[in-house]
């Protein structure tokens, strides 16, 4: 800082510490930018600004010390004594020094988020030190400013509780889903449940990473469908609609949350996926699509792409992303005894091995469609 401004920060101190001159408010923004222009302020500067504050703000007004607040809370040679003055005025300035970075512990930082306002925990919202904890508490308020503030605060963390708590409120919040899916951190299983709103890349991610996870670990063989019941499901199509959903809702276990779910969503994206997982053919559930008579039954390019969707998945791949989208956990079918021969390669008399799965393909050989279509495409 030129010797000159230092000289005249110190003079101010004085003048203002023996009360020989009556400094408004707005000389003390002026020393601050002064300050804050000096990018290695020297200790003296410092002693000589804190000095003034300490004197000033006391009688300062509120809409000065926001402009402080704001100026200062981040900057890292502001003096302790002087964020101290501020914070102490409480309220909104306080929440100006959160929002703007005002050093605070762990500790503190969690107890103002349990402790403060619905204005100071905006405040806190938007900080990049958030613990995963302070987020959880954050989320528990299950107020949508704040979840839409932290959602967009890519530096904060997403504890699973909290991505779990989102998920299914996103469920119901069209505003909580396009920054959901723009998170990096968010892996393409977490995401999962948002697949009917998510872009052609992110969906085809969220299919590699189920199938991924199929090939890792093979779902249990669902029974078949018998052409009664899918004839049956035909007739309902034309006549109601919803209680066609709920036929098929409860044949793949998913009740009425999976029916409200394929329901809701016009697309019936949904409803070709839970057509898939319960066996249909790509030709059987085009009928049963066209028969339900809305407006995606009257738009060729809509069936076109329904139909594009149920030959991208296989069944097991379609129940695990119908379920995701509904919030739906469904118990795995027991298996059924199959006799094991002694020497079958899974065992020997002396040592049982476990019992093969039902026939899957290799990794490899599932992300290498996957790969295909996409060049395809």
């Amino acid at each position: 800082m030129p010797a000159s401004v230092s000289k005249e920060l110190a003079d101010l101190a004085r003048l203002a510490r023996e009360g020989g001159l009556d400094l408004s408010p707005i000389s003390l923004r002026v020393k601050a930018d002064l300050l804050l222009s000096t990018s290695h302020p020297s200790l003296d500067d410092l002693a000589a600004f804190n000095e003034m504050a300490e004197a000033l703000l006391p009688g300062i007004d509120e809409a000065t010390a926001l402009i402080l607040a704001r100026k200062l809370a981040g900057w890292p040679h502001t003096p302790a004594p002087v964020l101290a003055g501020l914070a102490a005025k409480g309220g909104a300035v306080l929440a100006e020094l959160l929002r703007h970075g005002m050093p605070v512990s762990e500790a503190e930082l969690e107890g103002l988020v349990e402790t403060g306002d619905e204005a100071m925990r905006a405040a806190l919202a938007v900080r990049s030190d958030l613990t995963a904890q302070a987020v959880i508490m954050l989320v528990s308020g299950a107020n949508r400013a704040l979840d839409l503030t932290l959602i967009a605060n890519h530096s904060a963390p997403m504890p699973r509780a909290a991505v779990d708590t989102m998920i299914a409120r996103a469920r119901t919040e069209p505003t909580y889903r396009p920054g959901l899916l723009a998170r990096p951190d968010l892996s393409n299983l977490e995401l999962a449940p948002l697949f009917l709103h998510a872009g052609p890349e992110r969906r085809l991610a969220i299919l590699e990473s189920l199938m991924a996870r199929e090939a890792l670990h093979p779902s249990e063989r669902r029974p078949a469908l018998s052409a009664a019941t899918f004839a049956g499901w035909l007739d309902l199509a034309a006549e109601d609609r919803d209680i066609a959903f709920t036929a098929i809702a409860d044949h793949l276990g998913g009740g009425a949350a999976l029916a409200g779910t394929i329901a809701a969503d016009a697309s019936r994206d949904l409803a070709a996926l839970v057509l898939t997982a319960s066996g249909t053919t790509v030709e059987e559930a085009t009928r049963f699509l066209i028969r339900l008579g809305d407006d995606t039954a009257h738009s060729v390019e809509r069936i076109f792409a329904l139909v594009a969707l149920m030959r991208s998945v296989r069944p097991a791949i379609a129940f695990r992303l119908a379920m995701h989208i509904a919030g739906t956990i469904v118990a795995a079918p027991q298996r059924r005894g199959q006799h094991q021969p002694s020497m079958d390669p899974s065992g020997t008399p002396s040592r049982a091995g476990h019992a093969r799965p039902e026939a899957q393909p290799a990794t490899s050989d599932v992300l290498g469609k996957i790969g295909a279509r996409r060049e395809r495409g």
